[in-house]
């Protein structure tokens, strides 16, 4: 699976992994993305309902990080909404919505990576060159863009 983390002002790809394909391996790059960020403010990562998951946010707090997560409104078999781990602390800053309409940006790089970069059936043998050519794929885009 490849990753990208990219900052919201710009649309930019600012670091790129790649993975194998696990249950929390999307959740378990974007913690070593994160760490991997030289940061002088709080920062503020935005993503999908698939990262709304209790130890994932726990993580993030603990690292001074401020979740942007669309919050996981399914519902249950049985009528019931679930739970959300996000609350009031991070839902009702103007922030939040922004950062809810930048992280659509991201869904645009991949889908130029995988159609311009040539990288919808890669065709390379190994994790090490299937993730050089993701990184050259994701750095390219961010000089496109």
């Amino acid at each position: 699976m490849g990753h990208a983390l990219m900052e919201n002002r710009h649309g930019l790809v600012v670091d790129a992994t790649l993975t194998r394909a696990t249950g929390t391996a999307e959740r378990d790059a974007a913690l070593l993305m994160l760490e991997r960020r030289a940061r002088r403010h709080r920062i503020t990562p935005g993503a999908d309902e698939a990262y709304d998951v209790e130890a994932f946010v726990r993580a993030l707090r603990a690292r001074r990080v401020s979740p942007h997560i669309a919050v996981n409104g399914a519902v249950s078999k049985t009528g019931r909404m679930r739970k959300t781990v996000l609350d009031g602390r991070t839902t009702r800053h103007a922030g939040y919505a922004i950062g809810r309409r930048c992280r659509k940006r991201i869904e645009v790089a991949f889908s130029w990576i995988g159609a311009e970069a040539g990288l919808r059936k890669v065709k390379l043998r190994g994790p090490a060159n299937v993730e050089a050519r993701f990184t050259f794929a994701t750095a390219a885009y961010t000089l496109v863009r």
